[in-house]
């Protein structure tokens, strides 16, 4: 081998280190940060291994979710939170007709669905409108659809929609309360089937849960309608001249996200055992987004992995964060702030790698087609 292929063979090893370094920039940062974090917290081993292994069955479906769409090159389905939104009307009227166990949590399933297929089908519609800004128009249609939640949770409930039971409702005779205690299916899916590995519970039934779902990601890409999702995520134009109905695939792939967050939402909400009617879906969007993000995946491209490696990474930062800086400097508070600034900053960063990657990518790409 020649002097000029060695070093042809070098600089192409440099610069895929750099490439690979780049992509994997904010889940070695996390890493980097939680080791730091985690002597400074003095959390025993057994107290993080509980802790993630609750935030882990707690949050893993809702972040599942978020793969369809960007699948279909969707993005970062934002409008996830119009799923959770759903969720949580099925919850209300659950505990409303005191259905308890694990039969309560999948009537609330049941009961929810086809809400949350029509807002699926909504949000895609308005996506396709808004082809290429599909984050940003997610991101304000959940602000829209949060109005319209609290305009029929507030004051159609009780008052158009009846509501038997007068603890749910507020003492002026309609509107939910802004708690709504989920005592009857609390950790019903949860400690259906457990045992104890060493000082960690492991819900069975939650796992296996999924793990189905894991394995229904996996089939469906493999199904027709999978890899058309697929062609119009590497090019829409294209995936429409080869016949593929482009702007109906996308909207299926939105009400598939749509369902998905609406059951992962109540399975999240089981495992805490209480509804905060007019926030617990708020922060769902981000916090699911930015665990995926912290795991690897970008705006084009997720798997299955990145989904566990940072739903990992991103609780346990968030686990021992409070207490390393109140350890650190005395404030608790400090690390609260910096819970916060992570979420958005996290997500801002991948944003930003997401769009040089591809600049460098398609610096590349013109480069070989140059011969240099």
């Amino acid at each position: 081998m020649t002097t000029k292929n060695l070093q042809l063979k070098k600089l192409l090893t440099l610069d895929n280190a750099a490439h690979l370094l780049m992509r994997n920039t904010v889940p070695i940062l996390f890493i980097l940060i939680s080791a730091m974090a985690i002597p400074l917290s003095e959390f025993s081993f057994s107290y993080l291994s509980q802790e993630l292994m609750t935030r882990l069955i707690r949050n893993s479906f809702l972040v599942l979710s978020l793969l369809i769409p960007i699948i279909a090159g969707m993005g970062l389905n934002f409008g996830m939170v119009l799923g959770a939104m759903a969720g949580q009307v099925g919850l209300i009227f659950v505990t409303d007709w005191n259905i308890v166990g694990m039969p309560g949590v999948f009537l609330a399933m049941i009961i929810s669905t086809p809400l949350a297929i029509l807002l699926g089908l909504i949000c895609g519609i308005i996506l396709n409108k808004a082809s290429g800004k599909e984050m940003v128009t997610g991101f304000v249609l959940a602000f829209f659809a949060q109005g319209v939640y609290q305009l029929v949770v507030l004051y159609g409930m009780g008052a158009i929609i009846p509501i038997e039971r007068l603890t749910l409702v507020l003492s002026r005779g309609y509107g939910i309360r802004n708690t709504v205690n989920l005592i009857g299916i609390r950790s019903s899916l949860d400690s259906a089937i457990s045992f104890d590995l060493g000082p960690v519970p492991i819900p069975v039934v939650t796992l296996f849960i999924i793990a189905l779902f894991c394995l229904f990601v996996v089939w469906f890409r493999k199904t027709k309608l999978g890899q058309d999702m697929k062609a119009i995520g590497q090019d829409m134009h294209v995936a429409e001249a080869a016949g593929i109905r482009v702007l109906r695939t996308r909207i299926i792939s939105i009400i598939i996200s749509t369902v998905l967050a609406c059951w992962g939402q109540i399975i999240y909400l089981q495992n805490m055992g209480t509804l905060n009617t007019y926030n617990s879906h708020e922060q769902i969007g981000m916090f699911s987004i930015a665990a995926l993000l912290v795991g690897g995946a970008t705006v084009s491209k997720a798997q299955i992995s990145h989904v566990f490696v940072g739903v990992i990474l991103f609780h346990l930062m968030f686990i021992v964060s409070p207490m390393a800086g109140k350890n650190l400097i005395g404030s608790a508070m400090l690390g609260e702030y910096f819970r916060g600034f992570v979420t958005y900053g996290v997500i801002s960063a991948a944003l930003v790698v997401h769009a040089w990657t591809r600049f460098k990518t398609n610096q590349r790409q013109r480069q070989h087609l140059r011969g240099n």
